[in-house]
C-alpha cells in the first residue's frame, strides 16, 4: 500500500487559499479502474483510493503513515508570492490618483 502526501493547490475557480493550507495523505491505486460495458461508467475495486486524510502539519501525515505501516513519499509544491497591493480595494476609490480609473 502506497500513499502520497501533499499540499494542495487552489482550484482555478478559487481566489483564496482556504483549502490549501492542510496536507492530503492520498492512497494511490492499487488497480486499474474498469469501464462497465452499459452505463459507461467507471468503477473500480479498490476501496483505498476513496480514501483522503487530512492533517494540519507534514509531520502529522508522516507520523500517522508510519504508526500504521504504510509506505509514503511527500510531495512539495511550488508556493506563490501572494498578491497583495499595499492599500487593496480603497486604492480604486483614493482621491489622489494619478490616472482616471475607469472601466
Amino acid at each position: 500500500m502506497r500513499a502520497r502526501i501533499y499540499r494542495p493547490a487552489r482550484t482555478a475557480m478559487q481566489s483564496g487559499t482556504a483549502r490549501t493550507r492542510h496536507w492530503v495523505l492520498e492512497f494511490a491505486p492499487s488497480e486499474a479502474r474498469q469501464t462497465d460495458p452499459l452505463m459507461g461508467w467507471t468503477s473500480s475495486g479498490d476501496t483505498q483510493a476513496q480514501v483522503r486524510l487530512r492533517f494540519d502539519t507534514q509531520a502529522e501525515a508522516e507520523a500517522y503513515a508510519k504508526a500504521h505501516g504504510i509506505d509514503y513519499i511527500v510531495l512539495q509544491a511550488k508556493t506563490r508570492r501572494p498578491n497583495r497591493r499595499p492599500q487593496g480595494y480603497a486604492e480604486n476609490f483614493a482621491t489622489d490618483r494619478r490616472q482616471v480609473w475607469t472601466h
